[in-house]
């Protein structure tokens, strides 16, 4: 390949999975003075989804599911702060910081990488009383919420009161619900030996999927064996049910079933980032930005939209592997389109040849708690129990971003096989300062 033409600025829209990956990429093949970076993203780190199940299960510190920005990607300049407006065809994009006023920053090349946001449904009560799982913060406030309501019920006597705190309902049976609700509840078992004013037929765990089964990413045969290591661990499985309304935390589903419950976890599907519906970019019925092979975006007609590239669950990019169909927005995929797409950059800027993104799916693996899990490897193993939860740890272990998290998290799971869990809910992490505001207000009159 050939010398740059002259330098050009890259500017990265999200700091996610792919734009972690692509900004990586690029600044290995090409020198600062070939190339300027910048990474825009509202969080100052990158978090590795796959594994926050495990985060919720208290098996992996939080901080270590997480690549700080600043550290990880070296010679990159990075913007904090939200998307509002993307206007390409006068090649800039509109960033809104946390604090201040919003600014324009200008570019030559583009990279799409927003990714997704939990698709919720007009559900009475949903906005109110349900808990997402699609980051750290979220994956947190699970953990301590369950473990805070274990501590509640241990020092209540009221039937109903208990029954209201110990009833765990999580919302959509594809990898993120299963997974979440599987080591959440493998968390809770595990925690009752410091509870003995609780019992195991108090802990009312609840999956709601819409569908006929659970884990469709994986073969029928994979998905009723998870089904049923669910349901002998008492996990309530509602198939072809949806949640109606969980107003005050009365949870009402299309089966008719009735039942008090303070914990909703929602998991039901995700969409593509909203920033990109206020862009000239053209997206395809369900919002998201249309591709080529190449990870380039086009019209509807096909034609290239020059400068502008896109990639991970924003993105709809034709499979080639599976033609007709469309990459899933899964880790994998996002890993290795990251990876191409920066290849495909530094190629562009050298004036090269690119190359179409191509990847067979290796298969998929899911954990259902501690030593539990099923994998479909290649296409043709399928493996269940230990194995597959093993090789749900070393897969992912191996996608983490950065080696200091990957020996981290190495590190809490050979410890954890010497010691246990923590159990301790932080719940006053989410607002600490309320005990000091309480402490502050002047103290109440007493009537004469």
């Amino acid at each position: 390949m050939g010398a740059p033409r002259r330098s050009a600025r890259v500017l990265v829209l999200g700091g996610g999975t792919v734009g972690l990956y692509t900004a990586r990429r690029l600044r290995r093949r090409l020198g600062r003075q070939d190339a300027a970076i910048v990474v825009v993203d509202p969080r100052p780190y990158m978090t590795y989804a796959p594994f926050l199940p495990e985060v919720a299960a208290g098996s992996i510190d939080p901080r270590n599911v997480v690549a700080p920005h600043r550290r990880a990607l070296h010679g990159i300049d990075v913007l904090q702060g939200k998307v509002t407006h993307i206007a390409h065809a006068e090649r800039r994009v509109q960033i809104t910081p946390e604090e201040g006023e919003p600014y324009w920053v200008r570019y030559d090349h583009l990279v799409v990488g927003l990714g997704s946001v939990a698709r919720t449904l007009p559900i009475p009560g949903l906005a109110e009383q349900g808990i997402g799982f699609k980051n750290v913060e979220e994956a947190i406030a699970v953990r301590n919420h369950v473990l805070g309501r274990m501590d509640a019920a241990a020092s209540v006597f009221d039937r109903q009161v208990r029954a209201r705190m110990l009833a765990f309902v999580f919302v959509g049976g594809g990898f993120a619900g299963v997974e979440a609700l599987a080591e959440v509840e493998d968390m809770a078992s595990d925690a009752l030996r410091y509870y003995p004013s609780l019992d195991r037929s108090e802990l009312r765990f609840v999956l709601v999927e819409g569908s006929g089964r659970i884990l469709p990413e994986v073969t029928d045969e994979l998905a009723g064996y998870a089904l049923e290591q669910l349901r002998s661990r008492h996990i309530e499985i509602k198939l072809n049910t949806f949640l109606s309304s969980c107003v005050d935390g009365h949870v009402v589903l299309s089966d008719g079933s009735r039942f008090d419950a303070e914990t909703v976890v929602w998991t039901a599907g995700v969409k593509a980032n909203p920033a990109l519906a206020d862009s000239d970019l053209p997206l395809d019925e369900r919002g998201r930005v249309i591709c080529n092979e190449y990870l380039q975006v086009v019209d509807a007609d096909g034609v290239v939209v020059p400068d502008a590239y896109a990639a991970g669950d924003c993105a709809a990019v034709p499979d080639l592997v599976n033609p007709g169909q469309l990459c899933p927005p899964n880790a994998q995929h996002a890993v290795r389109q990251g990876r191409h797409l920066g290849d495909t950059l530094a190629r562009v800027l050298r004036s090269a040849d690119v190359e179409p993104y191509r990847h067979k799916n290796v298969g998929t693996v899911a954990s259902l708690g501690m030593y539990k899990g099923v994998a479909y490897m290649f296409g043709r193993f399928r493996v269940r129990g230990f194995l597959a939860w093993v090789l749900h740890r070393t897969y992912h272990l191996y996608a983490m971003p950065t080696a200091s998290r990957t020996i981290r998290i190495a590190t809490g799971w050979t410890l954890n096989l010497f010691t246990r869990r923590e159990v301790v809910p932080l719940g006053s992490l989410h607002d600490p300062r309320a005990e000091f505001r309480a402490a502050a207000e002047p103290p109440a009159v007493a009537a004469p």
